[in-house]
């Protein structure tokens, strides 16, 4: 009993101490210009050895014992499921037509293919540096290419939505683009874990049937045993205590079953929402109800248990600055030019492609469930963790620069015009969005190319 209790303090006095870290990280990250996830990402690597623990180490140890960090871990896990829940539950599949489905999926592999083959170029050449004894190299590779090939796809969209974007034809693109790129990826670390359970590639057909199959069932049967509650929630308006009963069963079970046919349970989340009728009202009253809790309590400890495990001091050596270089630098120009060079295929202007292949850089949270899992079954060391965290920060970091960059001049003049000609691109009117300083929309000038209207800057 007494050491429940004290476990118990110990985690509550860890939780105080990730809840102001994170809020004080992510309101400093506001104040220049960056999204608050970023703040929180920093404010995990601080709490953790890099600095806490260099500094501290006494204090750090202290607050984040090794029974507390598990805790922490089953914490975590739990919010990422539920966080996946709500993006999947997200996914509004019917405002969207087949031709923004195909121009978004292009540049989705835009920004898959290219990122993906250089990150898969340096595990190859960095294999025997990096990987752990128990990695093979198949998993090494898709784990590293699938990395640099993510998107943060529920923080753009945020993004987009609070700059009034989601509707324009560049918010409309950029968020398609996104939830496929997200989706190849989840596929993709499926079957990383499936493959990492087995032991073989070959060994791994079992659990990855199992999960389409799954997947095929809550998508269609699931979706119309849950169809009643969206009927009833249409009606009345709300989510009452029975149905939202019924709602966290259906996450807990599928995290369940995922973890127990050796898919992470995030994969479960993900799906469940997926399965959440196109119910309006629903979606929006699960995303009133489960989206605070997550954002302030359980991605914080995400956030830090991801920077428990993150050791910057090595980095600087010789032995990991070049491979630390190398795929910051493959991360940042896989995705940029992938996606910038797809748009402007598609007709969009140079400018506008150019913002959409910074936002779509962002990793964010992602890259961090990404990077963990592989931690976690021991496919990637504390080595190439910690620099793919690194990677996370940058490339999130750096999005809106690049994003800010790409549209100032317009921003400046209030006209979402579009530079140089392609062939076979047509003009299309819209209207740009006012940013959060209240700025007026503005109508989209018609010019040779597509114009996709970005908001002003912040």
């Amino acid at each position: 009993m007494h050491s429940n209790l004290s476990l118990a303090t110990g985690v509550v006095a860890a939780l105080v101490v990730i809840l102001v870290a994170t809020t004080l990280f992510g309101v400093m990250a506001r104040r220049v210009g960056q999204p608050r996830v970023v703040g929180e990402m920093v404010a995990g690597v601080v709490l953790g050895p890099s600095v806490l623990g260099a500094f501290f180490p006494q204090i750090q140890s202290t607050i984040f014992p090794e029974d507390v960090k598990d805790v922490l871990y089953v914490l975590s896990t739990i919010g990422l499921t539920f966080f996946m829940f709500l993006v999947g539950s997200g996914v509004d599949h019917s405002t969207v037509d087949r031709r923004s489905v195909r121009r978004s999926t292009s540049v989705a592999l835009g920004g898959i293919i290219p990122p993906f083959l250089l990150g898969a170029g340096a595990a190859v050449v960095f294999f025997d540096q990096l990987a752990t004894d128990g990695s093979t190299m198949p998993e090494f590779v898709l784990l590293l290419g699938g990395a640099l090939s993510i998107t943060a796809f529920p923080m753009l969209a945020r993004m987009l939505q609070d700059w009034g974007l989601t509707s324009t034809p560049f918010g409309t693109m950029t968020v398609l683009a996104a939830a496929v790129d997200d989706a190849v990826a989840w596929a993709m670390l499926a079957v990383i874990i499936a493959v990492a359970e087995a032991g073989n590639p070959g060994g791994a057909t079992g659990t990855i049937i199992g999960a389409a199959a799954f997947a095929v069932f809550m998508l269609t049967i699931g979706r119309r045993l849950l169809e009643p509650v969206a009927r009833i929630v249409e009606r009345t308006g709300r989510v009452a205590h029975g149905q939202m009963a019924i709602i966290l069963l259906v996450v807990v079970a599928s995290g369940w079953f995922t973890n127990m046919i050796g898919i992470h349970s995030i994969f479960g989340g993900f799906i469940a929402g997926m399965s959440v009728p196109n119910s309006p009202v629903l979606r929006q009253r699960l995303q009133e109800r489960l989206t605070d809790m997550n954002l302030i309590l359980f991605l914080p400890v995400f956030f830090v248990f991801s920077g428990l495990n993150t050791q910057l001091a090595g980095l600087g050596s010789a032995e990991l600055i070049i491979p630390l270089i190398t795929i910051v630098v493959l991360a940042f120009a896989g995705k940029y030019l992938g996606c910038m060079l797809v748009a402007r295929w598609n007709g969009v202007s140079w400018r506008d492609s150019s913002a959409m292949g910074g936002l779509m850089n962002a990793r964010g949270l992602m890259i961090l469930i990404f990077i963990n899992v592989g931690l976690g079954y021991g496919i990637i060391g504390d080595g190439l963790f910690s620099i793919l965290v690194l990677v996370a920060v940058v490339t999130t970091a750096a999005a809106m620069p690049v994003y800010s960059a790409s549209v100032r001049d317009r921003s400046k003049n209030g006209a979402a015009e579009s530079v140089g000609e392609h062939p076979g691109s047509r003009p299309i009117s819209g209207v740009m969005a006012g940013s959060e300083a209240g700025t007026a929309p503005v109508e989209a000038e018609e010019t040779g190319d597509e114009a996709v209207e970005p908001a002003t800057t912040r």
